[in-house]
């Protein structure tokens, strides 16, 4: 859950994203990710089906949650599943704490005054991003992504939990870095950062992103079909949290209300339909990726 993407971030450079990835102009393309694998097993199960049987295109590994060994073996067996990593070093959930991957005496920058992941809290965002030394955001990221490379997976592109554009310049410069190391994107969408990394020829979004706990429980569904029916020319993204309604993630997860009803619409009949109904090509990062590749070196 990204919980600044109600920022507005508004570029308008002369070609659009879409047009880099070799679409014509009028091409509405739409990323519909589903953040937040790993998480717990509710999660994972409705994320493989949102994709599998919904209008999802790719997911987002959060690699130091319980739940990810398990959402890793199941994208061992699904080698077509589009995934990117989800970088995080906040932990929203009281009853289940979440550890970084790193030795916690090798990044202490990154932890509060009791040793653990800051909540994502606008105090804990503020606190955490005054505080962390941008070596040990790096040796966390790494572990992160190395998590998940050494397991013979190959992730499309890096985004962020709950710190929009990773919170801080310097954050998102190392991302970027990161990226062209091993050969991925990343999820750019606040205006500073688009038009920093579109300088460079690199495609991000061209229109506002959406996070789905952006949106209001009551009518989710007609909201939705609503924002495909006006969903602008160029590259859109969508994070969307899919869940299934579990007892454990009602425990658990203060915002099980909203995955629910994230799930039940991107597998709805209503969805394939309007989508259809559109002409809205829906696509994964992979494309980004491939051009992202072609234009960054480490």
């Amino acid at each position: 859950m990204d919980a600044d993407a109600l920022s507005p971030s508004v570029v308008t450079p002369s070609v659009q994203s879409s047009e880099l990835l070799g679409f014509p102009p009028n091409a509405r393309l739409l990323i519909v990710n589903c953040d937040d694998f790993g998480m717990y097993p509710a999660i994972n199960t409705a994320v493989v089906e949102s994709i599998e049987q919904g209008i999802a295109s790719s997911c987002s590994l959060m690699t130091l949650c319980p739940s990810a060994p398990h959402a890793m073996q199941l994208l061992s067996r699904r080698p077509e599943m589009a995934f990117g990593i989800h970088l995080t070093l906040v932990c929203e959930m009281s009853r289940s704490r979440w550890t970084p991957i790193t030795a916690r005496e090798k990044v202490p920058s990154l932890l509060d005054e009791e040793g653990e992941l800051f909540a994502p809290t606008p105090a804990g965002r503020a606190a955490l991003l005054g505080q962390a030394r941008l070596d040990e955001v790096e040796l966390e990221f790494r572990a992160q992504i190395n998590a998940v490379t050494d397991r013979g997976l190959t992730p499309t592109h890096l985004d962020f939990h709950c710190l929009a554009d990773g919170g801080r310049d310097d954050i998102l410069d190392l991302t970027v870095g990161l990226a062209a190391e091993y050969g991925l994107a990343v999820r750019v969408w606040l205006a500073p950062g688009r038009r920093t990394v579109r300088k460079r020829g690199l495609p991000v979004v061209d229109n506002d992103f959406l996070d789905s706990f952006s949106l209001d429980i009551e009518g989710k569904a007609t909201r939705y079909e609503q924002l495909l029916r006006d969903l602008p020319a160029g590259l859109n993204e969508w994070a969307v949290h899919p869940s299934l309604d579990s007892q454990e993630s009602q425990v658990v997860d203060d915002g099980w209300l909203v995955r629910r009803t994230d799930y039940e619409f991107l597998t709805s009949p209503k969805a394939h339909e309007v989508l259809r109904q559109e002409g809205i090509v829906v696509i994964d990062y992979r494309a980004i990726q491939q051009a992202w590749s072609q234009n960054t070196a480490p």
